[in-house]
């Protein structure tokens, strides 16, 4: 008798990433030397994430395609130059007053510099290209082969940095972005690799999940409360009106902005990565994990159901919003879109943000 086992985890938004995690997290808070007791591959998995993030940005990077269109170019250029533009100066604002280290106490206790910027920095793919799929727009889908460029911890290496914050050795800015670069490198110079390395990276992100919740203790996940909520809000809505501005700046009506204002379910990964690059980052890395993975889950409830309450003023075609329990659920809905239209990095990046 089958077991629904998957399906049942990609009824929870992000639920590849977060089910894991949370799984992950339950028997780190109720056995933390268990990792140590059994050892072996059992405890490698303990430790090992920055191995398994390693690969899995290798085989992201075979999905993405250098020889965009000039529309998906200008459409994913946007997008992401605006994302990381805001970020940059909501850490440039927010290093003024906080440093590297969490707020000690209040309301905000734990809430730092490092969890904003990492909650803005990385979109939710599968959402995207789902709410895209659904309102016929194959050209904004294909977008999103540019918007991949901001996965993983390099862009918040760069912002922290920028923002006046501790900066890292070009070492580790480099290092954190050349497997992204070794996998486009050999994705672009043979199609065989592309296909080979792509079924992967969907593969990979329940490893993620599971491996980053073995380093989290949950009573800081229920410490988190309306402070993580808050931050999911503060992305979908303050990120999101500042897309759908710039979208519509770019001739676009602002849909294709508001579904990218979301957090990545692998953006949960980017704090414990920056602590190990930067020491100085370690007291807020922790709780800063808990706070973007609210915001995973925030963004991924609320973002479908403004993207399509905007896009039926815009488009007035109430039967838009069809599938949306689909996209909410698993950031990959139905889609009437024809699938080769993003080849590859489709079904890569349905995935690759814990969805």
């Amino acid at each position: 008798m089958a077991v629904p086992i998957k399906a049942g985890i990609e009824k929870v938004p992000g639920g590849l990433m977060l089910v894991p995690m949370l799984v992950g997290a339950v028997v780190h808070t109720a056995a933390p030397g268990s990792g140590e007791f059994f050892g072996s591959f059992t405890g490698a998995l303990y430790t090992g994430l920055p191995a398994i993030l390693a690969v899995f940005y290798v085989c992201l990077g075979a999905t993405l395609d250098v020889k965009a269109t000039p529309y998906i170019a200008k459409k994913g250029g946007v997008l992401l130059g605006t994302k990381v533009l805001f970020a940059l100066v909501v850490g440039v604002v927010l290093g003024r007053f906080l440093g590297e280290s969490p707020v000690s106490g209040g309301v905000f206790a734990g809430l730092s510099t490092l969890a904003v910027v990492a909650a803005l920095n990385d979109t939710n793919g599968g959402l995207y290209m789902s709410l895209m799929a659904q309102f016929g727009r194959k050209r904004d889908v294909g977008a999103y082969s540019v918007m991949s460029l901001e996965s993983g911890p390099f862009l918040t290496m760069v912002t922290l940095g920028v923002a006046g914050l501790s900066a890292f050795p070009w070492q580790t800015l480099v290092g954190a972005i050349l497997p992204l670069v070794l996998g486009m490198l050999l994705g672009n110079l043979d199609p065989e690799m592309r296909r080979f390395l792509a079924p992967a990276v969907p593969a990979l992100v329940p490893f993620l999940g599971l491996s980053l919740g073995l380093t989290l203790n949950l009573t800081a996940v229920w410490e988190a409360g309306l402070l993580g909520a808050g931050l999911g809000l503060f992305v979908v809505l303050v990120g999101g009106a500042v897309l759908l501005l710039a979208d519509k700046a770019s001739g676009g009506d602002g849909i294709a902005g508001l579904a990218a204002a979301t957090t990545a379910g692998n953006a949960a990964v980017v704090p414990s990565i920056v602590a190990a690059a930067n020491p100085v980052y370690a007291p807020a890395a922790e709780y800063a994990t808990v706070l973007v993975a609210s915001s995973v889950v925030v963004t991924s409830i609320l973002c479908p159901l403004i993207t399509v309450f905007w896009a039926r003023r815009i488009l007035k075609q109430p039967s838009a919003a069809d599938g949306l329990g689909d996209a909410i659920a698993d950031g990959d809905g139905p889609s009437p879109a024809p699938h080769h239209v993003a080849g590859a990095n489709r079904e890569a990046a349905a995935q690759h943000d814990g969805t």
